[in-house]
């Protein structure tokens, strides 16, 4: 029997209205070749035939290379593989090499072929583009960089590449953590409260919702903190956000649920 491949079925794709050039494909934990614990779930028990793409998740990285092989062949692209490392350092995706990967949570383009990827298991991705297809980036935001403004930087990088304002883009924000499975302390809160705007300080607060019997301890929603720093640049296309990667177990990788555990990437590109 011939190995199954991945196909763009096993993948989530933005519904944003903008230029056919712009091509963007979130991953699941289907269409692979890794076993558990980084494989797929499927009726009711995980089995093999992961798409785990973390290098540095424990994994055999003969099948995360292959895994890698076949998302790459899905989109035709060369992609730019980020050592993340949860801060606010955008970098060009053109100029990233395969050999060494540089630090950055977030890269941009203009190139067309080269895709800006981060991989994720809870932290939220934050694709970005202009309408007309002429610039992309792609974010890795997590609390911390979403403190330290990794999503405007990027948003800022992709309006100046495709020559608009900020206020024009569209942006995707992908599976993620919901607001009834992360759990934070004070800390994280008081954090967002110090980095907010004036103006966005009573929404901030409510992102956050107090455990009942459990001092100290909040619900965080982290896609209404991404939205409302993307709101400071005027950004209001704003799409996606509606999945949750640590309830969602049959489709993805969570590392807060499982701690060993796969990755799943966010890419976006331009096509010629």
């Amino acid at each position: 029997m011939s190995e199954s491949v991945l196909a763009e079925s096993d993948c989530l794709t933005p519904g944003w209205d903008v230029s056919s050039r712009v091509r963007a494909l979130v991953t699941t934990r289907a269409g692979g070749v890794s076993l558990p614990p980084y494989g797929r779930w499927a009726g009711g028990h995980e089995t093999a035939g992961g798409l785990n793409l973390g290098m540095h998740t424990g994994d055999d990285p003969v099948h995360v290379a292959r895994n890698r092989a076949r998302l790459l062949s899905l989109a035709g692209v060369r992609a730019a593989w980020l050592e993340q490392i949860h801060g606010d350092t955008v970098v060009r995706a053109e100029e990233v090499s395969l050999d060494a990967p540089v630090r950055a949570d977030a890269s941009v383009t203009t190139a067309s072929g080269v895709a800006c990827l981060v991989m994720v298991a809870d932290c939220m991705p934050v694709l970005l583009c202009d309408g007309d297809g002429r610039a992309v980036g792609a974010a890795h935001a997590g609390w911390r960089g979403l403190v330290a403004g990794i999503v405007e930087k990027t948003a800022r990088r992709v309006a100046d590449l495709a020559h608009c304002e900020p206020s024009t883009l569209h942006a995707y924000l992908g599976p993620a953590i919901g607001p009834r499975a992360f759990e934070v302390g004070d800390e994280v809160r008081d954090a967002f409260l110090a980095a907010s705007l004036p103006a966005e300080h009573e929404a901030t607060a409510h992102a956050f919702v107090a455990r009942e019997h459990v001092p100290g301890k909040h619900w965080a929603d982290l896609c209404a903190l991404a939205r409302l720093r993307l709101a400071r640049l005027g950004v209001t296309r704003v799409t996606g956000g509606d999945f949750c990667t640590v309830t969602d177990r049959e489709r993805f990788y969570s590392y807060r649920r499982d701690r060993v555990t796969g990755r799943m990437a966010a890419l976006v590109w331009l096509a010629d």
